[in-house]
């Protein structure tokens, strides 16, 4: 399928990108590409993919890749994985820079009404990756056009990243070891920030999460006769009520947790006087220290435990380790805000943006390898239009600055004749 014939090309043009983009060289040869750009991204809006289901997206980046120049492309990187290769004017150094965009969307329904909404019913891009990996795309162009640097960069689109940690499939299909990569870099869209600014500091960005599941085992009976029963259903009651104190009285008030039990499956919601023999509880943990995460899991079992030995019952917790947390290296955070504010200027740059309790599998790439994690500002938090939200949409006029920053960061990286 020919991009150019899927959607059409969007109205205003480039003429209509906001002030805030600035005159950078990079930004401006970039974005005389916005229109292309442009229609490739809602193709991918239009054609949404789960985790490890991306094929259609995958080709399209590939070809892409392939029109474009890139030296090397490689498909099949952790099942749907794409990586581009490209080497620079000189690559004496033999310096190595990774650029990563995921590709995944989510399981939701979209509620726009525009004409590159989803074709995919319960498949929606609301997240933005679609906006991402076309960024990734025009910085590829650009790099191979014009080669600035000395070293290789390679270029990751990343799979599964909403839940199936593509990430770590990625690496252990030898992504590092088959394209070495000494930094690496990544970006999210932010709608909480304008168009324009671009937010990166060391250390903590995105919180590490964890499932948990927390069994309670009772004796079932009839409603009408709890004293012959063990409730399952109260036990849970009061293991969801004191799991709140876990929080409040263990982790300092200036380190940051969250434990949220979300779901609890018991019963028959037809059988109002049969009391269950099982409970089962649903959540979430979200750190950023390890020995925070280990104290939680530890508290939450022990609990867990002694509430339900209270009642006579017994409980046992499941701990699942899904994401890391994402935590930024230092130097090469402080090395992002120059390019940042090398694009836009200090004053669009935020190096105090408050980590989010969020999480990202970038977290894997960065536990093996320095690097930074931005985010780019797209507005659209003033109208509710957030992340994982049904009306979510990418916005396409920040394409150009998402590109010339994964562009400048590979050039000032692997500087000609110089060291960063």
């Amino acid at each position: 399928m020919n991009v150019r014939e899927t959607l059409a090309p969007p109205a205003g043009g480039p003429g209509a990108q906001g002030s805030w983009l600035g005159n950078h060289p990079a930004v401006a040869a970039i974005r005389a590409w916005q229109r292309e750009l442009t229609v490739i991204r809602r193709e991918l809006h239009a054609n949404p993919e789960l985790g490890f289901e991306e094929h259609f997206t995958s080709e399209v980046i590939a070809r892409q890749l392939a029109r474009w120049g890139v030296d090397e492309v490689h498909r099949g990187i952790g099942r749907t994985g794409v990586v581009g290769v490209i080497r620079g004017r000189d690559t004496h150094s033999a310096r190595t820079v990774g650029l990563r965009a995921d590709i995944d969307a989510l399981p939701m329904h979209e509620d726009n009404d525009f004409a590159h909404r989803s074709r995919k019913t319960g498949c929606m891009h609301g997240c933005g990756h679609d906006g991402h990996a076309t960024m990734l795309l025009g910085a590829a162009r650009y790099l191979a056009k014009t080669r600035d640097f000395d070293g290789t960069v390679h270029l990751i689109f990343q799979p599964g990243e909403e839940g199936f940690g593509g990430a770590q499939v990625m690496i252990d299909d030898g992504l590092f070891e088959r394209f070495p990569c000494d930094t690496v870099y990544a970006m999210h869209n932010w709608p909480g920030l304008p168009p324009g600014t671009i937010a990166v500091r060391p250390g903590p960005m995105m919180a590490a999460a964890d499932r948990i599941t927390i069994t309670v085992e009772g004796r079932g009976g009839h409603g009408a006769h709890p004293y012959q029963t063990i409730d399952p259903v109260l036990v849970a009651a009061h293991i969801i009520t004191a799991a709140q104190s876990i929080v409040s009285r263990n982790v300092k008030p200036l380190d940051s947790a969250v434990v949220s039990l979300c779901a609890i499956e018991a019963g028959h919601l037809g059988a109002m006087s049969v009391m269950p023999s099982t409970a089962k509880i649903v959540g979430t943990v979200r750190t950023f220290k390890p020995e925070t995460q280990d104290m939680i899991e530890a508290r939450l079992s022990a609990l867990a435990a002694s509430v339900a030995a209270g009642f006579g019952a017994q409980a046992r917790l499941d701990y699942e380790r899904i994401y890391p947390a994402t935590i930024n290296s230092r130097a090469e955070a402080l090395f992002g805000q120059q390019v940042a504010e090398e694009l836009v200027g200090t004053d669009h740059v935020v190096t105090d943006l408050e980590p989010s309790m969020g999480a990202e599998d970038f977290s894997f790439m960065l536990r093996v390898r320095p690097g930074a994690y931005f985010r780019i500002g797209q507005g659209g938090a003033e109208a509710g239009r957030l992340l994982h939200n049904t009306r979510y949409d990418f916005n396409d006029e920040i394409l150009p600055l998402g590109a010339a920053l994964f562009a400048r960061l590979a050039e000032r990286s692997m500087p000609i004749g110089a060291n960063r």
